[in-house]
């Protein structure tokens, strides 16, 4: 049985969401599924069997430390049990909107409003 996640973000949502990495806004893969209704690793499934559509501008994966980091300032819990097992992914505001494509969900394309101005 599959199992659908129903999550409609408002902008405010959304910008709660978005990280500074690297000096640029990022949002993670976990929140992006969240926000455009998949799972995680749907959402990374779809990530990878559509690479040419992600440059590295698009999306890319934290380093070790750049997570640690970020768990840190976030306060989330350990890796531990129920942790993430991958480092994940982040995403700038074009690889969002790619990934909302890519995805196709009605949810997805509701829910592009990554860094829009209001």
């Amino acid at each position: 049985m599959k199992t659908k996640i129903t999550y409609l973000a408002t902008t405010e949502q959304v910008e709660t969401l978005i990280r500074i990495i690297r000096g640029q806004k990022l949002i993670l893969d976990s929140d992006l599924a969240r926000i455009d209704g998949v799972t995680t690793a749907r959402l990374n499934q779809q990530i990878k069997r559509n690479q040419e559509r992600f440059p590295e501008d698009f999306v890319f994966r934290l380093t070790k430390t750049e997570y640690e980091d970020l768990m840190l300032q976030i306060a989330t819990s350990s890796s531990g049990y129920g942790g993430r097992r991958k480092l994940p992914f982040a995403f700038t505001e074009h690889g969002a909107i790619m990934a909302a494509t890519v995805l196709n969900s009605q949810q997805a394309g509701q829910n592009t409003g990554f860094g829009r101005n209001r």
